[in-house]
């Protein structure tokens, strides 16, 4: 018998206008014997089939699948990892300058609680959801009939992402092939390190690629500060396009060291690393820069931390318009799914408000295409950023 959950009268709206979530105060009734990562039908209040989804015991109970009555079997995740794949093809980021981008992104391309990232022939597999690790092996062989030679090894890093589920034993490591870290890919042209196996996520921030792309055209003879720089993103797409002098600032020695190795790999010069706190550096600027870059980790990951959120970003961009050179350009972002894109513009314009500068707003920026969001799941937008012109 199939396992079912049912809910309550007038919960069913949202299913019906094909949201990928069901929340555990929708649900009424529910199999007896369900279990976290257990494939469920999603029925309303009059027992009427709505979807089928991965069940899991927390706030989102059931992420769905399907709205048809389908197996969610090999055959399921081989059609959706296709259009995942082809999509991605359709955008050209499979080119010779070009070997790093998402090919999976969540509720974004109908498999939510999953994520595949793609470095040079390696895809790294990170699961949200009990439901996805159960499925990991389908998954795996899903990406190797797809990407054929396109792909030398496949990589599940799950453990950080499922920590919480104790009662499972989480595994990282390889479901096809191996293949030796730090490996080199190319981001428009820029050589990367990439060390799935100890990085953050699954290695890279695959998620600011055209922002970077954007801040070359602005970076020719700049002086460019970039602040909780990780791995040196910005720093050489900057270095790249001719910038004159970039300062790359983390507060992690770790990163650091990755930014050196990726500036050392492209043979760049014309840079200066800084380990140092970037909220704290960032109030008395040593000197003055063209450009500054401001990409903090999320500030805020639950609504009940928005407000503090809000004003550590205010403080944050404010230091910098302070400081920045007449005539520069601020590179602001926040991935704090909590702040929307309107409220943190109003952030911005409040901090420069406060410090007195004059500014424009010359570009708005969000997540890239391969982060594709849902026309169904507004909340898939979670990146967003500002390019601002200060007086």
């Amino acid at each position: 018998m199939k396992k079912q959950v049912q809910l309550y009268k007038n919960k069913a709206e949202s299913v019906m206008r094909k949201h990928p979530w069901v929340f555990s105060g929708a649900i009424d009734l529910a199999s007896e014997d369900l279990q976290d990562g257990d494939v469920v039908e999603v029925l309303d209040s009059k027992a009427n089939f709505l979807a089928v989804g991965h069940f899991q015991n927390a706030t989102i109970a059931v992420r769905i699948l399907s709205f048809d009555n389908k197996a969610i079997d090999a055959n399921f995740f081989q059609k959706k990892i296709e259009n995942a794949v082809q999509l991605r093809r359709n955008l050209n980021l499979f080119r010779p300058d070009n070997s790093i981008m998402r090919l999976i992104h969540g509720e974004g391309d109908g498999l939510p609680g999953l994520i595949v990232d793609y470095y040079n022939k390696v895809a790294v597999i990170q699961c949200h959801s009990v439901g996805m690790y159960r499925a990991v092996e389908h998954i795996a062989q899903a990406l190797h009939s797809v990407l054929k030679e396109e792909v030398i090894a496949i990589y599940n890093k799950s453990s950080d992402t499922l920590a919480h589920k104790d009662q499972m034993e989480i595994k990282d490591g390889y479901l096809l092939g191996n293949c030796p870290t730090p490996h080199v890919a190319l981001e428009n042209g820029v050589k990367f390190n990439i060390d799935w196996i100890n990085g953050q996520k699954t290695g890279f921030f695959i998620d600011q690629r055209e922002n970077r792309a954007l801040l070359g055209k602005y970076a020719k003879g700049k002086k460019v500060l970039n602040t909780f720089c990780y791995s040196g993103g910005f720093s050489l797409t900057a270095l790249k396009n001719g910038a004159s002098l970039v300062h790359s600032l983390d507060s992690s020695a770790k990163a650091i060291q990755l930014t050196d190795d990726n500036i050392a790999l492209n043979q760049f010069e014309s840079h200066q690393s800084i380990v140092a706190d970037a909220v704290e550096y960032i109030k008395n600027l040593p000197e003055q820069y063209d450009v500054i870059v401001l990409d903090p980790p999320a500030f805020a990951k639950h609504r009940d931390k928005r407000h503090k959120a809000i004003q550590g970003y205010k403080r944050l961009n404010a230091n910098a318009l302070r400081q920045i050179k007449p005539g520069g350009f601020l590179f602001t972002f926040s991935c704090s799914q909590v702040i929307d894109k309107y409220l943190f513009t109003n952030t911005v314009i409040a901090a420069a408000i406060e410090v007195g500068r004059n500014v424009r707003i010359v570009e708005q920026l969000h997540q890239p295409a391969d982060h594709p969001i849902s026309a169904y799941h507004p909340e898939g937008e979670y990146l967003k950023g500002l390019v601002v012109y200060v007086d």
